[in-house]
């Protein structure tokens, strides 16, 4: 296998010019068949699938009744098979925890009913590779491709999908050069192409630093009980707000139209981290607050944080949507507390987006200028 040079920071530098891939063989794959799982998925998850064509790549939500993120996943058509890509992790539901892959191969299988469609869990035989740009040679000799289809998730990241909504007030997103994809490939495979020179493997962190700085959310790491689409500005990319009817849906257009989403996405450039990161779930405070006070002074958490190449230490967390937009903030790690100036991604106006008309009161007349 072709390494690295162990710097993840050249990693990325690496991943960016095409140069690397990111082997994701810990994340799941789910196949779905039959002539009737499109439009079965359809009117289940929240993007617009009904009308995916082969080789065409879609993300999607599973929520709850109350429109809390319970699934993402990364979905693409070969004609036969609609392919979802899962992260890693455990799913947390009432009836206990379960690898987050197999919960939802579980959960879409017993939505069949009498529909025209098989779930499988696939993980066992095949993963998923990450790359940027084009496809390198080698991965593309053994991408997955049963009908001359080949199965590659194009992520549309760089822009806001068919139907979706950005809550980003600004104009130059950071996503803008993201040209991330993800190929499906036997596991032989891949195990043959990490034993030979032909690819370069980049580590995980690596990726997970770009993600960060493209302002990206991933269930693995953004979800908790709580969670909704709005909140991450994953409307984005993952829900179609004028489609037909899916679990959660009023939840996702009332919060949408007539209210505000209570939590907001933050973007953290953490101020002196020279060796240690926090991790997922730290307390974000106002900087200067005591974390040992009452009532608890404890404004939201981080989700992911990691060292960029260009940017230093960055972190994205989620905050209280009444927290200023320009108050600076602090991240506690331990006994440690590092200054963290945010980044705006979603804005506390986010949401209220229904043109509601005025009635003018009965006997008033319009005045011309």
């Amino acid at each position: 296998m072709a390494v690295s040079d162990g710097n993840p920071l050249s990693d990325q530098r690496s991943l960016l010019a095409g140069s690397a891939v990111v082997d994701l063989s810990d994340r799941g794959v789910i196949s779905v068949t039959g002539p009737e799982r499109l439009g079965w998925l359809d009117s289940l998850l929240s993007q617009r699938l009904d009308r995916l064509v082969p080789g065409a790549s879609a993300e999607a939500l599973l929520l709850d009744p109350h429109g809390h993120v319970e699934h993402a996943m990364r979905i693409v058509d070969d004609g036969d098979t609609t392919w979802l890509l899962v992260d890693e992790g455990v799913h947390i539901s009432a009836k206990g925890e379960a690898p987050r892959v197999e919960a939802l191969a579980a959960w879409l299988d017993r939505m069949r009913f009498m529909k025209q469609v098989e779930v499988a869990d696939r993980s066992a035989e095949l993963a998923a590779v990450g790359f940027f740009g084009a496809i390198p040679d080698a991965l593309a000799e053994v991408t997955l491709a049963p009908t001359g289809v080949a199965v590659i998730w194009q992520d549309s990241w760089s822009q806001v999908a068919e139907g979706g909504w950005q809550y980003s007030p600004t104009a130059a997103h950071p996503s803008i050069a993201w040209t991330y994809a993800e190929a499906v490939l036997p596991r032989e495979a891949l195990t043959a192409l990490r034993a030979g020179s032909a690819l370069t493997f980049a580590r995980p962190e690596a990726f997970e630093a770009l993600r960060i700085a493209a302002w990206r959310p991933r269930i693995a790491t953004e979800k908790d009980e709580h969670l909704l689409p709005h909140e991450l500005d994953w409307l984005r990319s993952s829900v179609h707000l004028n489609k037909g009817c899916y679990r959660g849906q009023e939840t996702v257009a009332k919060v949408h139209n007539l209210g505000h989403p209570p939590r907001r996405l933050v973007f953290l450039d953490l101020d002196g981290v020279e060796v240690e990161l926090p991790e997922g779930g730290v307390p974000i405070t106002l900087e200067g607050a005591d974390l040992t006070a009452e009532p608890s002074p404890v404004i939201g958490h981080v989700t992911a944080a990691a060292r960029h190449y260009q940017d230093g230490g960055i972190a994205l967390g989620v905050i209280k949507r009444s927290v200023p937009t320009d108050a600076q903030l602090a991240v506690h790690i331990g006994q440690t507390v590092v200054p963290a100036s945010q980044v705006v991604i979603v804005p506390p106006e986010a949401g209220r987006e229904a043109n509601v008309p005025r009635i003018p009161r009965l006997g008033s007349v319009k005045r011309s200028n």
